[in-house]
């Protein structure tokens, strides 16, 4: 059953944090910055957030500076928003996987052209 909560309250920090930093936000280092999944402990004390950032790396080093300073922000806003006891530290972490699934499927682009020929 704690699972089950757990993902819940990533889901809705998650939807929550996808809003503020679209919306409320208005650091200029700050990008097209999606939010791909929250990760939330069993004792819901910390929540890693997973970032997916729209650009080259120096822009996801830039947007992930910008979040961290407005983590204080961001975490009292989710406070007010969700009804928790105490509201996750968060952690915020570049997600990988949708460029390296874009470059997997590249590579298999390549060799499907070259199995053409």
């Amino acid at each position: 059953m704690a699972k089950n909560r757990t993902g819940r309250v990533g889901e809705q920090i998650k939807k929550e944090l996808s809003v503020l930093i679209q919306k409320e936000l208005k650091d200029p280092r700050i990008g097209f910055v999606t939010v791909t999944g929250v990760d939330v402990t069993s004792d819901l004390s910390q929540a890693k957030v997973y970032l997916s950032v729209f650009g080259d790396d120096e822009k996801k080093s830039e947007s992930l500076k910008g979040l961290e300073k407005a983590n204080g922000f961001l975490r009292t806003e989710l406070g007010k928003r969700i009804r928790l006891r105490h509201t996750p530290e968060l952690i915020f972490k570049i997600d990988e996987s949708i460029a390296y699934g874009s470059r997997i499927e590249q590579l298999l682009g390549e060799i499907t052209h070259e199995h053409d020929k």
